[in-house]
């Protein structure tokens, strides 16, 4: 297990520094897991028999954070690496009382132990081992080690007892599952199964946390199946639960396919991707009733305005460049323009590999891209609401209608300079 990079050597540095005065002190948690895999860990933890106050008190109160202090949890500050300081969560040995509210234990029920105790109150085995990295030993009190072997993610104890605490848990075992490429063991499967209508008592922004790395995970057709088939998915997305449950080769197929084929999507591509099909709420106009029901659910999960508007928008005109050969020049230009482009056309790249269909749309747009000067693309307007204004029109239902009708007569590139624009204004009114 060698990785000669910074952060490992400032959380191994934050090790010796606990056990020189005369501390317990190991990796724990993740970062043992991904380092047994050969995996490059995002981030290090520290586990150790000191308290948070002996830990604050070693490294020092300017170089710590007690941002957990009841939990036996302190931010250890290294130093600056590329602009921003290198940290290592330190956490006292624990074990815990109730969970009071299905995600979190009593404080008052904290009780600091021993590394052992520590281990069999976390969550699946993978994730209950720790790394001695000056012995450069692997403890494991949990059967992690031979999980790791067989790609297997397992509930520590009795899994119902594991989800029951901490409700979360149920799609962490699904986000592990996938995006480690490994299996559920059956009797962790079928409490996730079993519970899985209590994850409502998760708060919305922590189940939006698990399922965003899922989704820009490359494992999120995985994902999204183990959900559907452990009974989460109707949970997170009750929108799309019929189509789910159908699970024939056809729409909600196409749309599995077409979430294994986009390449490095973002949270918002990946979630449109997932809604592409919803079905129209209502009676109304159907286009409508979609993209209602889309921006509900974004609201739901608590995305921000730019990203709802990027999944609202997506949804709404996933087939803007279906016919793109074939679109006046105006239209095809606006929508190449448009913020969220570039989204539109990797949606499109997934869906010809998902039917496996003729690409030539799609390399029609590309070279459009390629050949079309950003400033023919979307040039600056040639006349503004002020200049329609200096004509002496005033502003009402036609006035934007006037300036997209002039819109268009520029993109077509049949009227090219301000004064042909004011001239032509001049001839419609």
């Amino acid at each position: 297990m060698s990785a000669a990079e910074p952060a490992r050597n400032f959380a191994t540095a934050v090790v010796q520094k606990l056990h020189d005065a005369g501390h317990v002190a190991l990796f724990a948690g993740g970062c043992v897991r991904d380092l047994l895999m050969g995996r490059q860990p995002q981030d290090y933890d520290v586990a150790t028999d000191a308290r948070p106050d002996q830990v604050r008190e070693l490294f020092g109160h300017r170089k710590t954070l007690a941002v957990g202090e009841s939990f036996g949890v302190v931010i250890v500050l290294g130093p600056r690496v590329e602009g921003q300081h290198l940290k290592v969560e330190t956490a006292t040995f624990r074990s815990e009382g109730a969970y009071l509210d299905g995600r979190r234990p009593d404080p008052d029920q904290i009780r600091f132990t021993t590394a052992e105790e520590d281990a069999r109150r976390r969550d699946f085995t993978i994730n209950g081992m720790f790394y001695d990295p000056l012995a450069g030993e692997v403890r494991d009190y949990v059967g992690g080690e031979p999980d790791v072997r067989a790609g297997i993610i397992r509930a520590i104890g009795r899994p119902q007892d594991r989800m029951q605490e901490d409700k979360l848990r149920m799609l962490r075992a699904i986000r592990f599952a996938a995006t480690l490429d490994f299996e559920i063991e059956p009797a962790t499967a079928d409490a996730v199964q079993e519970m899985a209508p209590q994850l409502t008592v998760v708060s919305v922004e922590r189940i939006t946390q698990e399922l965003t790395k899922m989704l820009v995970n490359r494992h999120r057709r995985r994902a999204v199946r183990l959900a559907q088939q452990l009974a989460l998915l109707p949970v997170m997305l009750p929108e799309i639960a019929d189509q789910a449950a159908a699970d024939n080769p056809g729409p909600w197929t196409h749309i599995l396919d077409m979430l294994d084929g986009l390449e490095t999507p973002g949270f918002e591509l990946a979630l449109a991707t997932l809604l592409q099909r919803l079905p129209a709420s209502g009676s109304g106009k159907r286009d409508r009733d979609r993209a209602g029901t889309v921006t509900a659910i974004t609201r739901r999960l608590r995305l921000s305005n730019e990203q709802g508007e990027r999944v609202v928008w997506l949804v709404a005109h996933q087939q803007d460049l279906a016919e793109a050969p074939q679109l006046p020049a105006a239209r095809l230009k606006r929508v190449l323009s448009h913020p969220f482009a570039g989204d539109l056309l990797a949606f499109m790249r997934a869906d010809v590999r998902a039917r496996r269909g003729d690409a030539t749309t799609v390399e029609f747009v590309e070279r459009y891209l390629a050949e079309t000067p950003a400033d023919v693309l979307n040039p600056p307007p040639l006349v503004t609401g002020a200049d329609l204004i200096a004509l002496g029109l005033k502003p009402g239902p036609d006035f934007q209608s006037l300036l997209e009708r002039l819109r268009d007569e520029q993109l077509e590139g049949r009227v090219t300079t301000k004064d042909g624009a004011i001239a032509l204004v001049r001839t419609w009114i």
